[in-house]
């Protein structure tokens, strides 16, 4: 990369400052591969993705707790370490071998969002798992989900509602996919024009226009559902753009939409320009709501079931690492050249390390404005659902479960225990945590009747 001294993103010292790295992002990628190589983090990351895993096999810690009561833990560990995907990560561990292909693409777009799926290749996660990975950086969305249905990539970065939609024909010739982990949970937010400051209740919004990455994305959906409990119909009152994330600052600079729902760093983007400023976070809305997703075809992981789970323990090694604290500011350093996201690396820490300016004359401290679960909890993708539902994307009865266990790789642990004949404690919630939304509780055992109770719907 060549010094410019009039570009205002990028720095004129261009090597690190120990003077062994060609910039400081090699050198953040160096202090980063040292400390996920120490004994401490790879037995913390091993322990973070066996308890993410028994996590999402028991959401009630009573359950759990039961569970280890009632067989030892010795059974408990049998049981569940011969369930994909424990299983083969435990096996990866002590044997690298047998990946049935080892060079492979994977898709991405710029956005913080796919943290752990782009560290992990500037960090040498892939590699340790034996593959070979090119990370593809994509124009947007439905390039992503065409490349993945026409097999260009092997894996790729997802909107989380996506494989549900491409897995339902929606908007494309139905194909099935999988979540394999969730990349980032919050990191999201409204983001108004400079000249809407004064515009504050979303009451006052008829008439504007937005932009969201995607119709099936997390963004549209929150959206929708935080301008309706306004009293606005999203489909009559406002109108709703598809943008690519890359392109949404310089169309609110423009003029040509108000504001968007958008990804990070864009949000910030807007707010380091002074193009816009950020109106609200969406944990606001959801706290510990999905967004992003890192999957791959049903087809992928029926052929490579070993790779496959070389990527998900390369992926899930990265997320650990990114849910530290101490480790988003050399993380910021990392993706932000232009290899990866191409943002300045302020924007970048501010949103990774939730300090950031508002737009509005504040700093905010918010440390889990972008955090990275990398639990598929199958009621998230009934939520998914549901505002598909709720919106019109699906006619008729939608059979919530069904669907969601099919894409989101989250193990039923009651089935696959009773296959191996062990105790299985009588649990009615399994993978399917209630949750939140504006202080409405969502209950996925009741879908249909979550969609009827709002007043603006389409269905």
């Amino acid at each position: 990369m060549t010094p410019d001294p009039y570009d205002a993103d990028r720095p004129l010292l261009m090597r690190c400052a120990c003077g062994r790295h060609d910039s400081p992002a090699d050198h953040a990628a160096a202090e980063l591969r040292a400390r996920s190589e120490t004994a401490d983090f790879e037995a913390e990351s091993a322990r973070f993705v066996e308890a993410a895993l028994v996590k999402a096999l028991f959401p009630e810690d009573a359950l759990r707790r039961r569970f280890l009561k009632a067989v030892g833990r010795r059974t408990a560990m049998a049981a569940i370490s011969s369930l994909l995907p424990v299983a083969s990560l435990q096996a990866m561990a002590q044997d690298k071998g047998g990946l049935e292909k080892k060079d492979l693409r994977i898709g991405f777009i710029p956005i913080t969002c796919a943290t752990p799926l782009i560290m992990a290749h500037p960090l040498g996660f892939y590699a340790k798992q034996g593959l070979n990975v090119e990370v593809v950086k994509t124009a947007g969305w439905a390039l992503i989900r065409d490349k993945m249905i026409n097999k260009e990539y092997d894996a790729t970065h997802f909107l989380s509602p996506m494989p549900l939609a491409i897995s339902l024909g929606l908007g494309s010739v139905a194909t099935p996919m999988n979540v394999a982990t969730i990349q980032n949970t919050n990191g999201q937010a409204i983001t108004l024009a400079v000249k809407h400051k004064d515009k504050r209740d979303p009451k006052d919004w008829k008439g504007f226009k937005f932009a969201v990455p995607f119709e099936y994305s997390m963004h549209n959906f929150l959206l929708r559902y935080y301008v309706a409990e306004a009293g606005l119909d999203p489909d009559r009152d406002i109108q709703i753009r598809v943008v690519p994330p890359p392109e949404m600052v310089a169309n609110l600079r423009a003029g040509n939409i108000d504001g968007f729902l958008g990804p990070d760093p864009f949000n910030q983007r807007a707010v380091f320009e002074e193009a816009g400023f950020i109106h609200l976070l969406t944990k606001e809305l959801w706290d510990g709501h999905p967004c992003c997703a890192f999957g791959t075809s049903t087809e992928f992981i029926q052929k490579h079931p070993n790779t496959f789970i070389a990527l998900y323990r390369a992926v899930l090694t990265a997320a650990a690492m990114a849910r530290e604290a101490r480790n988003r500011e050399l993380i910021a350093k990392v993706i932000a050249p232009q290899a990866y996201l191409n943002q300045p690396e302020t924007v970048v820490a501010q949103v990774l390390t939730g300090k950031f300016a508002d737009g509005l004359g504040n700093v905010k401290v918010v440390p889990d404005r972008a955090d990275f679960n990398p639990i598929p909890w199958q009621s998230m993708a009934v939520w998914m659902l549901s505002q598909m539902k709720r919106w019109g994307y699906v006619k008729g009865d939608v059979n919530y479960r069904q669907i969601a266990e099919k894409v989101f790789l989250l193990t039923d642990a009651r089935k696959q225990m009773k296959a191996l004949d062990l105790a299985v404690p009588e649990d009615k919630a399994g993978g399917y945590p209630k949750f939140k939304v504006m202080g409405k509780e969502f209950d996925p055992a009741k879908a249909d009747a979550y969609v009827s109770s709002f007043a603006i719907k389409r269905t």
